[in-house]
Order: C-alpha cells, then sequence, then structure tokens
C-alpha cells in the first residue's frame, strides 16, 4: 500500500533524511523509532507531501504525488505530533472542517464525522470545543480529524504523547480496530513498549538512515544474546565449565555471579546447570530474562544522549 525509496533531505549543511526506503501492506502497523533528530518526523512530513524531498519516491497504492496531488493526499491521513484542532470550534464541526478540504459531499460528511466520534469514543462530546477536553481526548479528537475521508494510509506522529493510561489503550484499541480494517498505518513513537504492542514490523533510523528493519524475532537476532540466565553461585569457577556447550553466546563472571547469554532458555538451561553441578559448583539463585525492544534500540543507536 505504501512503498518509499530512497528518501533524501538536506537543510543546508544538515542531511535530516538519507536514503530512507520502507514499505507498509494494507492490514499492517509499521513501527518508525529513532532518537531524537534522527529524521522521524522529516520522513513523515515528506511522506504526507508537507516537505518536499531532495530525492526519493513515494507510491501510495500506486498513485504519486506528481502524477496527481490531490488523489495521493487522499489516500492519506496525517495525525501530527502536535496537536491540529481549532480550540474554539465544536468537536463535530472540527472533523467537518477537515472532512471539507477533502471534498466530501455533505451527506458523506456528516455520516463520516459521527462515525469516527463514535469510534474515538467522544460522539457523547460532539458539540463540546476541545477547549474543554482533557489532553487524551484531544489526541484521539486528532485521530478522528484524520480519519474523516477514509485514507487508506494513516501517519501518526506520536500519537500518545502526554496523555493517561486509560486513553492510552483507547487509541491502542482504536489502532487494533483500523489494522482489521486493512488500513496500513505508520506508528512512531518513543515508547517502545507501545512498539511491541502495536507493530508488525520495525524500522528504526539514526542520523537520517535507517540501521535496521524487521519484525521483533528478527531484531533480537541482531544482539548478542536475546535470552540471558544469571547465577549467583558458591565456588569458584572458570570459563571452562561451559565448554562444548550449544548455544551460549555471552559468559560474564563476576564475584558470586556468572551471567550467560543463550539461544534458547528453555532448552539450554538444563545443561548449564548440570555444567555447574558436575564442577562442584552451588546455585544460591537464579534470575532469567529476555531482551527487549529497548536492548536492541540503544544497542543500535547508542547511549549517548541526544536533546
Amino acid at each position: 500500500m505504501l512503498d518509499v525509496q530512497g528518501l533524501r533531505k538536506a537543510y543546508g549543511a544538515r542531511t535530516a533524511v538519507a536514503d530512507v526506503s520502507l514499505q507498509v501492506r494494507a492490514g499492517e502497523v509499521l513501527g518508525l523509532l529513532g532518537p531524537n533528530g534522527a529524521g522521524k518526523s522529516t520522513t513523515v512530513a515528506i511522506i504526507s507531501g508537507l516537505t518536499s524531498a531532495d530525492a526519493g519516491a513515494v507510491t501510495i497504492g500506486g498513485a504519486t504525488l506528481a502524477a496527481d496531488e490531490f488523489a495521493f493526499k487522499r489516500r492519506i491521513g496525517l495525525v501530527p505530533q502536535d496537536l491540529a484542532l481549532f480550540e474554539d470550534l465544536p468537536a463535530l464541526a472540527n472533523i467537518e472542517l477537515f472532512g471539507a478540504l477533502y471534498d466530501l459531499p455533505k451527506a458523506t460528511l456528516q455520516r463520516r464525522a459521527m462515525e469516527v466520534l463514535e469510534m474515538v469514543g467522544l460522539a457523547d462530546r460532539a458539540r463540546d470545543k476541545p477547549a474543554t477536553f482533557s489532553g487524551g481526548m484531544k489526541r484521539r479528537l486528532n485521530i478522528a480529524c484524520a480519519l474523516v475521508h477514509d485514507p487508506d494510509v494513516l501517519l501518526l506522529d506520536e500519537p500518545t504523547a502526554g496523555v493517561d493510561p486509560q486513553s492510552r489503550n483507547a487509541i491502542f484499541d482504536n489502532l487494533e480496530a483500523l489494522r482489521r480494517a486493512g488500513k496500513a498505518l505508520v506508528y512512531t513513537t518513543h515508547y517502545m513498549e507501545e512498539a511491541e504492542r502495536l507493530a508488525d514490523r520495525i524500522v528504526i533510523i539514526d542520523h537520517g538512515r535507517v540501521v535496521a528493519s524487521g519484525t521483533l524475532a528478527e531484531l533480537y537476532r541482531r544482539l548478542p544474546a536475546a535470552q540471558t540466565l544469571q547465577l549467583d553461585i558458591d565456588g569458584a569457577l572458570d570459563v571452562t565449565a561451559f565448554d562444548g556447550l550449544l548455544g551460549i553466546k555471552l559468559l560474564q563472571l563476576d564475584a558470586g555471579r556468572v551471567t550467560i547469554g543463550l539461544d534458547d532458555l528453555v532448552r539450554d538451561t538444563p545443561a548449564v546447570l548440570q555444567a555447574l553441578a558436575a564442577r562442584g559448583v552451588a546455585v544460591r539463585h537464579l534470575n532469567s530474562g529476555r531482551a527487549n525492544l529497548e536492548d536492541v534500540f540503544l544497542a543500535l543507536t547508542g547511549r549517548q544522549l541526544r536533546d
């Protein structure tokens, strides 16, 4: 549904986006992640047609911006990072205004405006002004405005910033319903747990370039070890205790503690324990863990502050 190839954008000597490519199928959520200043928002702005690229191409269901700007933008719904609402217009009027920009017939517009208000749980506040809404309600109204013209592709730039857990879960429910309806979604966020929950595939960009792309399972394989076993032990131990054992990728020995990276926690743990027992090493405490998306993100982009 969405095909992005070789996007490049520079502002003077600073390159914001350098050869970014990505694809999103209908009924799929793509998580677009990166540190502050990595190029996420610029990429979203180019895809939506708000910013022109220096090079590259964006195609939505075969439509391009150059061939027919209106038809191209008609297929996109944009939820910007900064709220795009008219605070003193009622919620329903906000949605109808955005829908009118897409030249929707009046009857269709009125029907769709109420449908999307119902979808985001604001039908009972249709006549109220956003100035009276909470932050979470404004975010949900922003999503409704982006959906009124029934786009094929929805671009969401940090849509849960500053909202409470209840509103965040309501937004997740909305997005999962849109995925089931066959929409293609691009979702940028700084919350790794959101990407883990929502995204079918993830693209991580840094310094304007794609540094990783794939499913969660594929990204985990980029780590030295996706699963760990931490053992508090009594007795001396050296690395030769694990000679010949398969599946061990990482070994760290400290006083009274050994940390092991394993290919498969369930399969490989018994062999580790047997090796320790054979050396007369007693295990006092055992902890197991699995890598998460934050581990992958930091391994690829580093821990240096970007603000």
